[in-house]
């Protein structure tokens, strides 16, 4: 059986050591031609995840961008750098006199880096400062957020859009994906168009100039419009009309800094729970004063991986290539160092990444671009990896779970786990396929044309699925 560290790099080793893998099957040649897909847009591998021998491939060496797939790489190495149990920690720290709950000085709010810090678990934080006495805090909320160490943000540098959630910036202390969700809806009875958020943050303004309208629901009389008017993303105005008649409108923007939005998130939340504030915020590293009062402990790696890659989230593949970083290499996180540890570890498995520029480890690129036969290579480690479970569990059951619960949904349950990708341009799936025999096969496909902005890439991976399950 060949081992990771005799698969010659890039590559992987062929079915017969003396013969070529098979020709691309007749199947996905006609899918293609099918989707007006061209032949030389697409590379795929199929490789047996037992020994690493490659059964078919369609240009297996030419770079390609890999959109989310490249996710497989940052989640399986956390698995290895980090360890399954890893935990990131946010702590509260006190300075000053606390007395009968009543704390005379500043509460610090220190982010550790928890991907996966939701509106939920940031109530369950306010929750346990409750519980351990804090009524009453007669001084500021001091932010540190020092443990990641970023480049000046911009949100918007990937596509123009920066408030929207796939583009959020990581930070250190980053609550509920910064995202806020809008409900924008005609009350007949006030003859008013209400905006609601979730959460409700006391430092976010929004100027509603939504008109109630008469009639019926179309045109002038069913849009709304929303604008953010200033530069760090507190005040929002909405404009247009609705009729009574019209549904609600449900969206999630993106807004607030993160500091900003935790301090908003937490005086919401600790004024619900009957707690009482009366500073402002400061964003500063920890006084060397402060004493520790409580340490939150956030979901395991193996917890996080699983999200990752059920759910593509572009923020929490970023905040575990920068936890790398920080754990080989020292504090602070930066993106440097999350790089090297990932390049590191991928050459003490024998895994060639020449000519991939992991950027920021989540796919959401247009720097990076891989081999399929490179990410092959990569699953094949994470097969044989001793965190193999937890990594193979992490990927989307097509028909099931995650991106892809409503794709491939005639295939036999648990036949096929595969890490979805796309970006305008590109589409791309890595994974393992079942056979009826029983035999695990590595999958990795990657389109880049323009076509697969239309859906014309899914049916061309979907076939390969089909094939690999109805020949192997």
């Amino acid at each position: 059986m060949l081992t990771l560290s005799q698969i010659s790099a890039p590559g992987l080793a062929s079915t017969n050591p003396a013969a070529s893998p098979l020709l691309t099957p007749t199947a996905i040649i006609d899918m293609l031609a099918t989707q007006r897909i061209p032949s030389s847009a697409m590379s795929f591998v199929v490789v047996d995840a037992e020994d690493g021998h490659v059964v078919v491939s369609q240009l297996p060496d030419i770079p390609r961008s890999p959109a989310s797939t490249l996710k497989t790489l940052t989640t399986i190495a956390a698995l290895d750098l980090l360890g399954p149990a890893y935990t990131w920690h946010t702590h509260a720290l006190i300075r000053g006199e606390l007395n009968d709950g009543v704390l005379k000085g500043d509460l610090i709010l220190k982010g550790g880096g928890d991907p996966y810090m939701t509106l939920e678990r940031w109530w369950n934080f306010t929750h346990e400062l409750r519980a351990k006495g804090l009524k009453s805090i007669q001084g500021d909320i001091i932010i540190d957020n020092t443990a990641f160490q970023l480049p000046a943000p911009d949100p918007g540098a990937f596509d123009g859009k920066p408030n929207r959630s796939y583009n959020v910036i990581p930070d250190a202390l980053m609550i509920n994906f910064q995202s806020i969700q809008f409900r924008v809806a005609p009350n007949p009875l006030t003859r008013k168009v209400e905006v609601f958020t979730d959460p409700m943050l006391p430092n976010l303004s929004i100027d509603n100039q939504i008109k109630f309208a008469q009639g019926r629901c179309r045109r002038t009389n069913a849009r709304v419009d929303f604008e953010v008017i200033t530069d760090t993303w507190d005040q929002v105005r909405f404009i247009g009309a609705l009729a009574a008649s019209c549904p609600p409108r449900n969206f999630t923007r993106v807004l607030m800094q993160p500091t900003s939005y935790a301090y908003g998130a937490f005086v919401s939340l600790w004024r619900e729970q009957g707690g009482e504030i009366t500073g402002k915020l400061r964003i500063k590293p920890t006084p060397i004063d402060a004493k520790l009062f409580m340490d939150f402990e956030s979901l395991t790696v193996s917890e996080i991986v699983r999200l990752t890659n059920k759910f593509s989230s572009n923020l929490m593949a970023r905040h575990l290539l920068l936890t790398e970083g920080a754990v080989r290499y020292g504090p602070p996180a930066t993106v440097e160092k999350g790089i090297n540890a990932i390049t590191e570890w991928s050459q003490s498995r024998a895994l060639s990444l020449k000519g991939v520029d992991i950027d920021n480890g989540s796919g959401l690129s247009r720097n990076t671009h891989i081999t399929v036969q490179q990410m092959a290579a990569i699953l094949n480690a994470a097969y044989h990896s001793p965190y193999a479970p937890e990594f193979v569990a992490s990927l989307p059951l097509a028909g099931v779970d995650g991106t892809l619960h409503s794709r491939m949904k005639g295939e036999p349950l648990g036949a096929v786990r595969l890490k979805t990708g796309h970006i305008d341009g590109v589409s791309g799936v890595a994974g393992y396929v079942t056979s009826p025999k029983g035999k695990t096969y590595i999958l990795v496909s990657l389109i880049n044309h323009i076509r697969a902005d239309y859906g014309a890439a899914e049916p061309v991976h979907a076939a390969l699925v089909e094939w690999i399950l109805g020949n192997l």
